[in-house]
């Protein structure tokens, strides 16, 4: 039996033509691997994370009004441990906990400047 003279040059163009899918895929077509997902995916929890916790914390601070004071007059770089000395981000776990004390003193702070 013999094979049609199309079929080598048709093979090749199927695969020229899958890793030319491939290359644009992940350079251009925003494709990524399962591990970069997972990356991604495990990023956006922790932001979500922040973003749900730090209103509370807010909340926490305000209702302590004479400790608010010593939060403006912290550094910026030490606001998030004064945050989490005071107690206002007990209630997040360890691993969030001072990722949510910066944003929480920062949103406060921010919040006082415009008061």
């Amino acid at each position: 039996m013999k094979v049609p003279d199309w079929i080598k040059p048709a093979a090749w163009g199927v695969v020229g033509g899958a890793i030319a899918a491939m290359i644009i895929g992940f350079v251009w077509g925003g494709w990524v691997t399962g591990g970069t997902a997972g990356e991604m995916a495990a990023e956006s929890a922790e932001v979500a994370i922040v973003q749900a916790f730090t209103p509370l914390c807010v909340a926490k601070a305000e209702a302590e009004p004479e400790k608010l004071a010593g939060l403006k007059e912290e550094s910026r770089w030490r606001r998030g441990n004064f945050v989490i000395d005071a107690g206002w981000v007990d209630n997040v776990s360890e691993k969030y906990r001072s990722d949510v004390a910066r944003s929480c003193a920062s949103t406060v702070v921010e919040g006082m400047k415009t008061d």
